[in-house]
């Protein structure tokens, strides 16, 4: 057994959206700025409104040049004040700031798809009061209102806990979205990533979105940063080990997979389904005779956690054959969580 990417599951071809930050842009006419934007297939135009009724008169004139849903970021303590306008303008997408809401709860009125807003400081529990009423979260992950600003990477375990305490709810991340943040969260599985500065400040509009839609370019995060921690991750210790706990893991954490560890927790080796496959198919005439010891994959690929993005990316290139998932140790072989990769579209590794 060679590598735990001959496991290879079909990508669900995962494609984040991009919503360009129109007002991020100061230089170029709104028009023109529009107009360049849909020639590039933008997915979504974001607009920020702080509590301003001008904003909807700029909204209607973009309902005029563009077909393009519009990303409303609506951030006042009286949102029903604006829901006529919202309406009258079939506006696509209404996200309300929770923190700005002083108690204010949605309870219906808008035709929009619907979303609360949080920034880091804010605990995700703040989305459950009204989890029924919104179809998304958008985390705020700089400052609000810094353009520019760095991504704050406790929004990548956020993000990990809001998938799983939601799973049917989408994720939207607002700040601090360059080219390297934007491979982290496709592999992350969020919705839609609101880019206001990355896109219109260091390139051209067409070669940043594809930095933000299919590369990476340089690193300021480790693996560590974003990896599922080892309470997140599949791992069977030494302990505990026989082919029930092995194969109830693979079935509780989804993921294809699990890790096997030494009783110190140094990486020992990796059971996926396809060994386990492979097994059952060698002793499919006699069940007694399947072993776990020749399922296990004993030189899996693994990563160190303190690699960053860029130098992981080129470490897996190497490598023929797709790679789902990752053991992630540190330099003394120890496990310290996991990378999957299932949410990225096919051959972007």
């Amino acid at each position: 057994m060679d590598n735990i990417g001959k496991d290879y599951l079909p990508s669900p071809h995962f494609d984040m959206k991009i919503s360009a930050s129109v007002y991020s842009s100061k230089d170029t006419p709104l028009q023109e700025l529009i107009e360049d934007l849909d020639q590039h297939g933008i997915d979504y135009f974001h607009i920020d409104c702080r509590d301003d009724e001008s904003v909807f008169d700029d909204i209607q004139k973009i309902k005029q040049w563009s077909s393009t849903p519009i990303d409303l970021h609506l951030i006042t303590a009286d949102p029903e004040k604006y829901f006529d306008r919202i309406n009258a303008l079939d506006i696509d997408l209404v996200t309300l700031q929770y923190e700005d809401l002083d108690g204010y709860n949605y309870k219906g009125g808008l035709n929009a798809r619907m979303g609360l807003s949080i920034i880091s400081t804010t605990d995700i529990s703040a989305f459950e009061t009204n989890a029924d009423h919104y179809d998304f979260i958008l985390m705020m992950a700089t400052i609000p209102g810094e353009s520019g600003g760095r991504f704050d990477k406790i929004n990548f375990r956020k993000i990990r806990q809001f998938k799983k305490a939601f799973p049917g709810k989408e994720i939207h991340v607002d700040g601090g979205v360059n080219a390297e943040v934007s491979f982290i969260l496709r592999n992350m599985g969020v919705h839609s990533s609101v880019v206001g500065s990355y896109l219109f400040k260091n390139m051209p509009i067409g070669a940043a979105l594809l930095n933000l839609k299919t590369h990476d370019i340089e690193s300021h995060y480790g693996v560590g940063d974003f990896m599922r921690l080892r309470e997140e991750s599949p791992i069977v210790g030494a302990a505990n080990r026989t082919l029930k706990t092995v194969l109830q893991t693979i079935e509780d954490y989804k993921l294809g997979f699990t890790i096997l560890e030494s009783s110190n927790q140094e990486l020992e080796g990796i059971v996926s389904n396809a060994d386990l496959r492979r097994e059952l198919l060698r002793n499919v005439g006699n069940p007694s005779a399947i072993a776990l010891d020749r399922m296990i994959n004993k030189s899996p690929i693994s990563v160190k956690e303190s690699m960053t993005v860029s130098a992981m990316l080129m470490y897996l290139k190497q490598f023929e054959f797709p790679i789902n998932y990752l053991p992630v140790v540190d330099e003394n072989n120890k496990v310290k969580g996991v990378v999957s990769f299932l949410n990225l579209v096919k051959g972007e590794l």
